[in-house]
C-alpha cells in the first residue's frame, strides 16, 4: 500500500498521476447503505449499473454476499474515471459480475499503473477491461501483456486478436503460450508471422503445445517444410482440421484437377490456402480452366494461385477480353493467361483496354459488364 501511495503521489511520474483522480473518484463515490439488510443487489445492477433484468438476475447469483453499495459504487466510479461509458461498464459487469467486488486500491489501480508502465494509454486499458474484465483483475495481467505486446508488435494488433479471442489472457503464459510461440519460432516463423497466424487462428497460441506440433507435422507431410515461406499459410489452412478431412480434400483436388500426388504437393506447397477453398469453388474453377480457357492440369498445379482469384471479378472478364482481342487480331504477340491474371486492375486496363478505344469502342463497356457478373452475349467490335 505504501508503494501504491508513492506511485500515486503528485511527485510521481506524470504518466500515472491521472490515477489520483481515479482513486479520488472511487473514494468519493456515494456509499449508500443505511440498512444493509435492505440492499438488493439485483435492483442495484438494473438501476445503477444499467444491466437488463435477465443479465441482473444471472449476475446477482454471484453477488449475493454483497450487502452494501459501497464497493460497487467505488468500482463504477473507477471505471468511469478510466474512460468506460455507462454502457461499456454495464457490459463489463455482465461479463464478470465479480468485478464489482474488486478493491480499487489493492486490485484495480495497481493493474492500471502496471499497464501504463508498459506504454498503454487509459483508453487502451479501458478496451481491455471492456473485452475481458475477469482477466483484467487477474494477478498476472501485467506480466502477460509484457510478453504479448512485443510479440504482436503493437497494441492495435494485440487488440485485433483479443476481439476475436477474449480468452487469450486467461491461458497459462509459461505452460502454453510461451512454449507454442517458441516452437513456432523454431519452425522459422518470426514474431510478425506468428501474429498474423494468430489473427486468423486465435487458438494457435493457446491450444495444447502437442497439437501445434501435430499441425506442423501435417503441413510437412503436405509438402510445406519448416522454414518455408509458406508455412504460416499452411498452418492457417490445416489448423484444427482432422486428418480425415485433410485427406478428403487432397483426394478431391486430385480428382477435380486430374492431379497426381506429386502435383497436389506442388500446388499445396505454392498455395497452401488451396486446402481452405470450398469444393464448390474448386469445381467451378476447374470447369472454367479446363473447358473454357483450355488449361492443362500441370499448368494449374504449378500456378495454383490462379485458384485464389474471383471468377466474376477477374478470371472470366479478363479471359473474355483476351479472347476478343485475339479473335480480332488486336492481341499482338501471344500472352500467357497466368501473366495476364496476375496484373493489377490498373495495369490490365492500361495494357488491354485503353489502347483499343478506337478499334473496339465497346470493349470497356463489355468488360465492365462482365466484371458485374453479367456475361455479355459477345464483345462487339463496332
Amino acid at each position: 500500500m505504501l508503494r501504491l501511495r508513492r506511485l500515486l503521489s503528485p511527485s510521481s511520474n506524470s504518466s500515472v498521476s491521472p490515477l489520483l483522480r481515479l482513486l479520488s473518484a472511487s473514494a468519493s463515490a456515494p456509499r449508500i447503505s443505511p440498512n444493509p439488510s435492505s440492499f438488493a443487489i439485483e435492483e442495484y445492477l438494473v438501476d445503477t449499473c444499467g444491466l437488463t433484468r435477465p443479465q441482473a438476475l444471472k449476475a446477482s447469483l454471484k453477488l449475493s454476499h454483497i450487502k452494501s453499495a459501497a464497493k460497487p459504487n467505488a468500482v463504477l466510479a473507477f471505471l468511469s474515471g478510466l474512460g468506460l461509458s455507462g454502457a461499456d461498464a454495464a457490459a463489463a459487469v455482465a461479463k464478470d459480475p465479480r468485478l464489482l467486488c474488486a478493491k480499487v486500491d489493492k486490485t484495480l489501480a495497481p493493474k492500471v499503473i502496471g499497464l501504463i508502465g508498459l506504454g498503454l494509454s487509459r483508453p487502451d486499458i479501458a478496451r481491455i477491461v471492456s473485452l475481458t474484465p475477469d482477466c483484467f483483475r487477474s494477478r498476472n495481467i501485467v506480466s502477460k501483456l509484457h510478453y504479448l505486446l512485443p510479440l504482436f508488435g503493437s497494441f492495435h494488433s494485440f487488440l485485433r486478436l483479443l476481439k476475436r479471442s477474449s480468452r487469450l489472457l486467461s491461458f497459462d503464459l509459461h505452460k502454453v503460450v510461451k512454449p507454442n510461440a517458441a516452437f513456432l519460432r523454431e519452425c522459422g516463423l518470426g514474431d510478425c508471422d506468428i501474429a498474423k497466424l494468430c489473427i486468423f487462428v486465435p487458438r494457435m497460441l493457446t491450444t495444447n503445445p502437442e497439437r501445434v506440433r501435430a499441425m506442423v507435422a501435417c503441413a510437412e507431410r503436405l509438402g510445406v517444410p519448416r522454414g518455408s515461406g509458406m508455412l504460416r499459410q499452411a498452418l492457417q489452412a490445416v489448423a484444427f482440421l482432422s486428418e480425415e478431412k485433410i485427406a478428403s480434400k487432397v483426394e478431391y483436388l486430385k480428382n477435380t484437377f486430374r492431379w497426381s500426388d506429386a502435383q497436389v504437393r506442388i500446388a499445396v506447397c505454392k498455395y497452401p490456402n488451396l486446402l481452405s477453398k470450398s469444393k464448390e469453388s474448386l469445381k467451378r474453377r476447374s470447369e472454367f480452366f479446363f473447358f473454357e480457357v483450355g488449361l492443362e492440369s500441370a499448368y494449374i498445379a504449378h500456378r495454383p494461385v490462379l485458384l485464389s482469384y474471383s471468377m466474376q471479378g477477374r478470371l472470366r472478364p479478363r479471359y473474355y477480353v483476351i479472347k476478343f482481342l485475339k479473335a480480332n487480331g488486336l492481341l499482338g504477340q501471344y500472352r500467357d493467361y497466368y501473366s495476364i491474371v496476375m496484373l493489377s486492375e490498373k495495369v490490365f486496363v492500361e495494357k488491354f483496354i485503353c489502347p483499343h478505344k478506337k478499334a473496339a469502342p465497346h470493349l470497356a463497356e463489355n468488360y465492365a459488364t462482365a466484371c458485374k457478373g453479367e456475361v455479355p452475349t459477345n464483345f462487339r467490335f463496332t
